[in-house]
C-alpha cells in the first residue's frame, strides 16, 4: 500500500451519549467480527463502538482480543496531531466493546505545545497472522515514527517509537514516552508511587498502568520509564537529543476483558522472563456462599501491587517470585485478615478465605443548624476501610439532588469516621460523624450544619470556573458535577469539558430543577493554551479545528459562540498559552483578545500572578478567573479554588460574568472579602502625593493569619497579622503609591484569597477639588 499523506480535517470530538452507545451496540450486536483469531486492518469509520476514529482514511485494527483506531483523518483530543491512537477496546466472544480510552499516545515532550506541519501513515503489513502499522509526524525538527504490531491472538498491541532530531540544535531535559489515558473508568498507578501525580520512579514495582473497571482493564507496560505524570498515564525518560541522535522506546498495551490484573502479572513475568509461584484457592461470606464481585488483593512491601477476581469465588494469579501478603474482599464486604506469602520459583500455595463480612447501610440526613433545611454536601471516609479497587465502592459520596441533603451508603462493616463537607473552609466547617457498622445494620443519623458567614447577602456569589464532566479523561457524571458543585457552596453550576459542549442539556436541567443558574463553557484545547470561554451559547459548536487552527480564528469563533469572556486556563503550564507565547510556539503569536487570567488548583500560581502584575503595571484592565480544573469530583475536591463575584441585581450568567469581566471579584482557596469603600476593580481618585484608605472586612472559617496590601511591580506596600475568624481591615495607601493596588489575605491553613486591583488616578488638587464641586 502506498503511504498516505495527510491534511488537516475539521471531524469533531463527541462526547459519549448512552442513548447514541445503546443504538450503536444494538446494530453492531449481530454483526460478528471479521475473523477469529485472524488480524484485520480496515479503512473507514470504525466499528468500535463509541469510537472517535470516524472518518473514511482512519484505521482500524482487529484481532478475536482486541481492536484499536488510529485518527489518521478524524481530529485528536488536546490538539495532538493526527495520527493518534484514539479508540481501544476489548473483544468479548467475537463482538467489539465499547472504546474506553481517550487516547493513547506517544508524547515527544511532556504535555508541551506540538509543532507539526506533516505526517505519513503506512501499512506495512497487513496479513491473518499479523498488522503492522507505522506513524510518522514531526515535532518541530524531530521526528517521531510510531510503530503498531498486531498479532493473531496477541491480547497486547506492541508499541515501538524512534525519536529522530534532524534538526541542528539539541534538545535538552526533555520527558517522552508512552501515554494511555482513559475515558471512562478507574486508574490504578504504577505500584509503589502511590497517588503521586509526577515523581520520578525510583520506589517503583514494575513498569506499569492500568485503566480498568469491573469488565475491562488495559495496561501499559513501559519498561524505559523513569518518572510518572498524571499519577502514571504518562510514562517518561527523562533524557537529552542531540542533533542527529536517535532514541527508541518500546512498550505494550494489553487488554483485558474483565478487571482483572491477574493476565497484566502473567504478561509482565512473561516478558520478563521472571521465576514464579501460584496462588489458587476459594473465598466465602458469613453464610458459606460466594460474595458478589469478590477478590484478592496482592501487597508486595506494604502497598497494593495487584489483584484478581474470584470468579463465583475461585481465583488463581500467578505471581513473581518474592513476598507479599493477600486479602479477600467483594463489594460492600470487610477486608479479611492478610495472609503473608513466600513465592519461590515453581511454588503452589493454596489459599481459603472464609467468613468475611457483608456490608450495613448508612442513611444520612445534612440539615442546617436550625434543622429546619437540607444542606447538599461531600461526605468523605476519613477513617475506616476505603476500597483499593474502585468499582468495588468509593471513598467520596454525596448527597442527592432530590431528596436535598440525603445519602444512602452501603459500607463494609468497621468502624467509621467520615468528614461531612458542606461550604468546609469558605461558609463553615467540616464536621465530623464517628459511626459503627455491623453486617445488615441500619443506621440512621442526621449531621447539622452551622453556616458561619453569608456572602449572598451583600450579593456576592462563588463559582468553580473550571470543571469536567464525562467527556474524554473526565470520569464524573453530570449529576455527579452538579452535586459536587452544590456541596461545596457554590452558587452557580459551571462546566468546561475539552473541545465539547455536549453535557450542557443535562446540566442546565439538574441546575434549573435545584433553582441555580448554570454557566455554559467549553474548554478550547489546542496544544500551545487552553480557554474557557463564558457563557456560550448552549450546545455551541466550534466551527474551526483547535489542533490546527491560530489564535486570532480561535479568538473570533470564540466571539460567535457569545462568550462575555476568554479566560487563558492556567497560563504558565506546559499547554498554558503565556508559557508557549513566550517559547514562541503559539500559531498567530500574541493576541491581546482575552479577559481573565485563570488561579488553577493544579498548577504552581506564582507565574500568573506576577504575569497579572505586570500587566496591571502597564494599565491593562486583565483580571482573575479561578477554577479547579477538576476531572474526578470523587477524588479531588470540587471548589478548591473559586472565584467570588459581586453582582448587586439579579444573578444570570452573563451578569456573573461581567461582574469578573469588570474586575468586581476575587479568587480565594478560603477567606471571604468584602469590601467597604471601594470595590476591586473600581478606580479611587486621589490628590498628587496623598494617601488614601481602603477598608475590606474579611472572614475566614478556618481562622486569620495575614493580609498584605501590594502595589506596582508586586510590591508589599504594608501588611497586618490576623487572629481570629473575622478582622475589618484598613490599609492605608501610600503618597507616593500609582496605577494599582490589591490585596493577598492568608487564613490559618495556608490558604489564600487574592483581589484584583483597585486602580489609583492621581490628580492635581485643583482637579480634584473641580470634580468634587461639580458633583
Amino acid at each position: 500500500m502506498q503511504p498516505t499523506l495527510f491534511p488537516a480535517a475539521n471531524s469533531q470530538c463527541r462526547a459519549r451519549h448512552p442513548a447514541t452507545v445503546g443504538l450503536v451496540l444494538g446494530l453492531l450486536a449481530s454483526l460478528p467480527l471479521a475473523a477469529q483469531a485472524d488480524v484485520s486492518v480496515t479503512r473507514g469509520a470504525t466499528d468500535i463502538p463509541d469510537g472517535e476514529a470516524i472518518n473514511a482514511q482512519d484505521i482500524t485494527v482487529a484481532n478475536d482480543k482486541l481492536a484499536f483506531a488510529l485518527a489518521v483523518e478524524s481530529r485528536p483530543p488536546w490538539g495532538v496531531p493526527r495520527g493518534t491512537l484514539v479508540d481501544l477496546a476489548a473483544v468479548k466472544d467475537g463482538e467489539i466493546d465499547l472504546d474506553r480510552v481517550a487516547f493513547a499516545d506517544f508524547i515527544p515532550n511532556n504535555w508541551s505545545a506540538w509543532p507539526n506541519d506533516g505526517r505519513k501513515v503506512e501499512v506495512v503489513e497487513k496479513s491473518p497472522e499479523r498488522a503492522v502499522i507505522r506513524v510518522s509526524r514531526n515535532f518541530g525538527e524531530v521526528m517521531v515514527t510510531t510503530t503498531y504490531t498486531l498479532e493473531a491472538g496477541s491480547d497486547r498491541v506492541h508499541l515501538e517509537t524512534v525519536l529522530d532530531n534532524q534538526g541542528e540544535a539539541p534538545l535538552k531535559d526533555i520527558r517522552s514516552g508512552f501515554t494511555l489515558w482513559p475515558d471512562t473508568g478507574y486508574l490504578f498507578g504504577v505500584p509503589g508511587l502511590g497517588d503521586a501525580k509526577e515523581t520520578e520512579a525510583s520506589a517503583a514495582l514494575t513498569d506499569r498502568v492500568v485503566a480498568y473497571d469491573q469488565d475491562w482493564a488495559f495496561a501499559l507496560h513501559a519498561p524505559y520509564f523513569d518518572r510518572i505524570n498524571y499519577q502514571g498515564k504518562d510514562m517518561y525518560l527523562e533524557h537529552s537529543l542531540k542533533a542527529g541522535e536517535s532514541r527508541s522506546f518500546e512498550g505494550w498495551l494489553q487488554v483485558v476483558p474483565e478487571g482483572d490484573l491477574a493476565p497484566v502479572v502473567a504478561n509482565e513475568i512473561e516478558r520478563k522472563n521472571l521465576a514464579s509461584g501460584e496462588i489458587h484457592g476459594q473465598l466465602r461470606n458469613g453464610s458459606g456462599q460466594a460474595p458478589h464481585n469478590g477478590l484478592v488483593v496482592i501487597e508486595k512491601n506494604g502497598v497494593p501491587y495487584a489483584w484478581t477476581l474470584a470468579d463465583e469465588g475461585t481465583f488463581s494469579m500467578r505471581l513473581p517470585v518474592g513476598e507479599y501478603q493477600a486479602y479477600a474482599t467483594a463489594e460492600g464486604f470487610a477486608n479479611s485478615k492478610p495472609v503473608t506469602l513466600n513465592i519461590t520459583d515453581g511454588s503452589e500455595r493454596k489459599l481459603t478465605f472464609d467468613g468475611i463480612q457483608g456490608p450495613g447501610t448508612l442513611s444520612l440526613d445534612i440539615r442546617s443548624e436550625t434543622g429546619d433545611m437540607p444542606r447538599d454536601a461531600r461526605l468523605t471516609i476519613l477513617k475506616g476501610q476505603q476500597p483499593l479497587v474502585e468499582f468495588l465502592g468509593k471513598q467520596t459520596f454525596f448527597t442527592e439532588l432530590d431528596p436535598a441533603g440525603h445519602a444512602e451508603l452501603k459500607l463494609a462493616p468497621g468502624e467509621y469516621r467520615l468528614g461531612v463537607n458542606a461550604g468546609a473552609g469558605f461558609t463553615a466547617r467540616e464536621e465530623t460523624l464517628d459511626v459503627s457498622l455491623e453486617t445488615g445494620e441500619e443506621i440512621d443519623k442526621t449531621v447539622e450544619i452551622e453556616r458561619l458567614v453569608e456572602p449572598n447577602d451583600t450579593h456576592w456569589y462563588g463559582a468553580d470556573l473550571h470543571h469536567h464532566a464525562n467527556v474524554l479523561e473526565g470520569t464524573t457524571p453530570p449529576d455527579v458535577v452538579v452535586r459536587a458543585q452544590l456541596a461545596t457552596d457554590l452558587d452557580l453550576t459551571f462546566i468546561s469539558d475539552h473541545d465539547s459542549t455536549a453535557n450542557h442539556d443535562t446540566f442546565r436541567k439538574l441546575s434549573a430543577e435545584r433553582g441555580v443558574p448554570f454557566i455554559p463553557s467549553i474548554e478550547i484545547s489546542p496544544s500551545w493554551g487552553h480557554m474557557n470561554p463564558f457563557p456560550i451559547e448552549m450546545n455551541g459548536e466550534l466551527k474551526v479545528d483547535p489542533g490546527t487552527a491560530d489564535v486570532q480564528d480561535i479568538i473570533a469563533d470564540v466571539r460567535r459562540l457569545g462568550a462575555e469572556v476568554i479566560p487563558l486556563n492556567h497560563p504558565y503550564n506546559a499547554y498554558g498559552y503565556l508559557q508557549n507565547l513566550g517559547d514562541g510556539k503559539v500559531p498567530g503569536g500574541f493576541t491581546p483578545h482575552f479577559d481573565l487570567l485563570e488561579l488553577n488548583a493544579e498548577v504552581d500560581n506564582a507565574p500568573t500572578l506576577k504575569a497579572a502584575q505586570r500587566l496591571w503595571d502597564q494599565g491593562a484592565r486583565v483580571y482573575f478567573t479561578a477554577g479547579t480544573d477538576t476531572h474526578d469530583a470523587w477524588n479531588d475536591l470540587t471548589g478548591r479554588i473559586r472565584m467570588m463575584g459581586h453582582v448587586p441585581g439579579e444573578l444570570t450568567p452573563r451578569t456573573f460574568a461581567r461582574a469578573l469581566k469588570d474586575g468586581h471579584g476575587y479568587a480565594t482557596q478560603g477567606p471571604l472579602l468584602f469590601p467597604e469603600n471601594h470595590m476591586f476593580g473600581d478606580s479611587l481618585r486621589l490628590i498628587e502625593d496623598a494617601k488614601g484608605e481602603w477598608t475590606v472586612n474579611t472572614t475566614a472559617v478556618n481562622g486569620l493569619k495575614e493580609a498584605r496590601l501590594i502595589g506596582q511591580g508586586g510590591k508589599v506596600l504594608a501588611s497586618q497579622s490576623l487572629d481570629g475568624t473575622d478582622a475589618t481591615l484598613t490599609f492605608e495607601i501610600p503618597g507616593d503609591a500609582e496605577g494599582w493596588v490589591a490585596l493577598e489575605v492568608d487564613d490559618a491553613d495556608g490558604d489564600t484569597a487574592w483581589t484584583n486591583p483597585l486602580w489609583l488616578k492621581r490628580v492635581s488638587k485643583a482637579d480634584y477639588l473641580g470634580e468634587k464641586t461639580q458633583s
